[in-house]
């Protein structure tokens, strides 16, 4: 199938289109159909069955299924919601709030929050489609364990307490929060079915155009920046290229789900994994949009202190994996 996707961009590319298959503009051209039809197809098919899957999963339902859970124990499920639960920023202040108000450790709290914009089943299915299987466990694994030491961070730190005031007085009360309920209505599978319609056509409405703009600037890094140009100036894994790639990326306002034909772009041009990784996952968790918008609920240091965390953290990353070549 996926040679499908290839022998079509080639007939447009070059038939269609008649371009040069040695020029620049064919490359681009080239990657930027390739890519698009091949991830936009996948979506479709995949997003529905996963949504089957997980058509009984919600951010309540969440949030009290973590309630009262072991400390380190929920750091892990915080983090493993977070990959599976569909996030954006527009929706991080009343997931953050809800969590919040049911006492939920802050930590655990911070785990999801971080986890949700870097993993979600759409970056999944184009990873494994684009990068393999190898590549797309290392970021998963690098995804889930950066929300969960984050989370026991913040804790240790006792981080509550630069939350914004309404918030910060729940975790000073002395009584026992009461604990949430949530019904578990059974779906049958017709109404699965048309859950999973709705949720693969709301995803795809929301994400096509992320997709578009992901593959856009990976086809021009592809067809037009030389390769030479990467070699010296990232190609080498220099110390001072990661955290200066991950602090580059902040002020890109990209998701994951378009962030992840520039990875393919930037490892094709030969640029360090590590670097490529400290950039791209900072372009994603570093986002000023979401972070101007959680001003509204924690403080400046907290804020300071998250974003410092994840530049440290992905620094780290990266020189860690162009150390050991991976």
């Amino acid at each position: 199938m996926l040679d499908w996707f290839t022998y079509f961009a080639d007939w447009v590319t070059y038939s269609l289109f008649a371009l040069a298959s040695d020029s620049k503009l064919g490359g681009s051209v080239h990657f930027f159909i390739e890519d698009t039809v091949k991830i936009l197809v996948l979506l479709l098919v995949l997003i529905y069955f996963i949504a089957l899957v997980r058509a009984t999963l919600n951010p309540e339902k969440v949030r009290c299924y973590l309630q009262g859970k072991n400390r380190f124990l929920g750091y892990i499920l915080g983090s493993l919601f977070g990959s599976v639960t569909p996030f954006c920023s527009c929706s991080s202040i009343p997931l953050f709030m809800g969590f919040v108000s049911a006492r939920i450790p802050l930590g655990v709290t911070i785990a999801f929050l971080l986890t949700s914009p870097l993993i979600n089943e759409v970056v999944i299915v184009m990873l494994g489609s684009l990068l393999g299987l190898k590549f797309t466990l290392v970021y998963i694994s690098i995804g889930l364990l950066l929300g969960m030491i984050a989370g026991f961070l913040i804790d240790a730190i006792k981080g509550e307490r630069w939350l914004a005031p309404f918030l910060a007085k729940q975790y000073m009360q002395d009584d026992e929060a009461p604990l949430l309920e949530y019904q578990d209505k059974a779906m049958t599978l017709a109404a699965r079915h048309q859950f999973a319609k709705k949720e693969m056509l709301t995803i795809f409405t929301r994400i096509w155009k992320w997709v578009i703009i992901g593959v856009g600037i990976g086809a021009v890094i592809h067809g037009t920046i030389p390769a030479l140009w990467f070699s010296e100036h990232l190609g080498a894994g220099q110390w001072w290229s990661v955290p200066l790639a991950a602090l580059l990326a902040i002020p890109m306002y990209v998701n994951a789900t378009a962030i992840v034909p520039i990875i393919e772009s930037l490892l094709l041009k030969g640029v360090p994994l590590g670097t490529t990784l400290a950039f791209c996952m900072s372009a994603v968790a570093v986002s000023l949009p979401e972070f101007m918008m959680l001003k509204q609920v924690m403080s400046s240091r907290l804020l300071i202190l998250i974003g410092a965390y994840l530049l440290v953290a992905l620094t780290l990353i990266g020189w860690l994996f162009n150390a050991v070549n991976f």
